[in-house]
């Protein structure tokens, strides 16, 4: 028993180590920038909003193959609540200025 509490350690271990950042080793720091196959900068893909179980807006982008999401903040800083779509819901063309489908 814990021979495999050690193992499970050793795993989760090496497994958080994956997620480290990789600033200087190769890997930039601007993350503007979609570095995949339909490469160009993030404000040439068209964002919509995913509204959130509470209510509130989140900008979301489907370049498909990557997916990026971030709050909407008004300039104080708050969440934006709009009720622009139901909870859970998405409103516009959020893959937009995409060449890649996403798969069936």
């Amino acid at each position: 028993m814990i021979k495999t509490k050690v193992i499970l350690v050793v795993a989760s271990a090496l497994g958080l180590g994956a997620c480290a950042d990789f600033e200087g080793r190769g890997y930039p720091a601007d993350k503007s920038i979609d570095r995949g196959i339909d490469t160009k900068h993030l404000s040439q893909l068209q964002a919509g909003i995913w509204v959130d179980p509470n209510g509130c807006d989140h900008w979301i982008i489907d370049d498909g193959l990557e997916g990026y999401l971030s709050q909407r903040l008004d300039k104080y800083g708050k969440p934006v609540c709009s009720g622009v779509a139901q909870p859970t819901y998405t409103v516009g063309d959020f893959k937009g200025g995409s060449r890649i489908p996403d798969p069936n």
